[in-house]
């Protein structure tokens, strides 16, 4: 990451470090997706791990166990999305899958690089790389002008014109996505190669496919994997 990358911080529910110039791995899921208990607990877990490390001197050492530690939160997060069963999974039918994945298409090239994603029965994983130009707001998306959080911005445009689609094929109204979302800046080439084999393999590690070249809803740009 350059020395002169901007720093950004955005919190909702938890903290979003958010430059202007990085590459980011993404994951938002459907409303309802895990039970409210099971999201207290993960949160309490998290809450008091950041108590137990509140005290270090070492404000270094602090850091690097909290980044850990919010690898290890996430790992366990997702995997409790991949096992649950009872949840709204309306991103398995083909037609609100391709909703989606057109939403994502949308800003490619445009607001930024699409790396990679896979769509799962009910959540997404999305990696891409914006550079400087992406700071300016986006044209047509509803917050222009009232944040300088650019993937705050391109997530809530994704999100929104899928849900207002989606919700009209399964012909439902509500909360289509959950409002919060994972983001992660990417910090090398190394970390790169890994974060788009684990959205790859998600369909593998879920036991929906075989092998990750069978599962439709996912995508890698072209030459990016041997």
């Amino acid at each position: 990451m350059p020395d002169n990358t901007q720093h950004i911080f955005y919190e909702r529910h938890m903290p979003h470090y958010q430059p202007h110039d990085a590459t980011y791995a993404v994951m938002f899921r459907l409303a309802g997706s895990l039970p409210a208990e099971v999201i207290q607990q993960l949160k309490a877990e998290r809450e008091e791990y950041r108590r137990f490390v509140s005290g270090m001197v070492d404000d270094k050492r602090r850091n690097e166990l909290l980044r850990e530690h919010a690898v290890q939160h996430f790992e366990k997060f997702h995997a409790l999305l991949d096992e649950e069963t009872k949840g709204p999974q309306w991103l398995k039918q083909p037609e609100v899958a391709e909703i989606v994945a057109a939403a994502m298409h949308h800003w490619d090239a445009r607001a930024y690089e699409m790396l990679t994603y896979c769509i799962m029965p009910n959540h997404v994983h999305l990696i891409f790389s914006i550079g400087s130009a992406s700071t300016v707001p986006l044209p047509d998306h509803p917050l222009k002008g009232q944040t300088p959080y650019v993937v705050t911005n391109i997530l809530a445009s994704i999100k929104k014109h899928s849900a207002s689609k989606a919700n009209k094929v399964l012909r439902r109204s509500g909360a289509f996505w959950q409002d919060e979302t994972f983001d992660h800046v990417i910090r090398d080439g190394e970390e790169l190669e890994s974060a788009i084999w684990y959205v790859l393999f998600n369909p593998v590690k879920a036991k929906l496919v075989k092998d990750w070249t069978e599962w439709r809803w996912s995508y890698v740009k072209p030459g990016l994997i041997e």
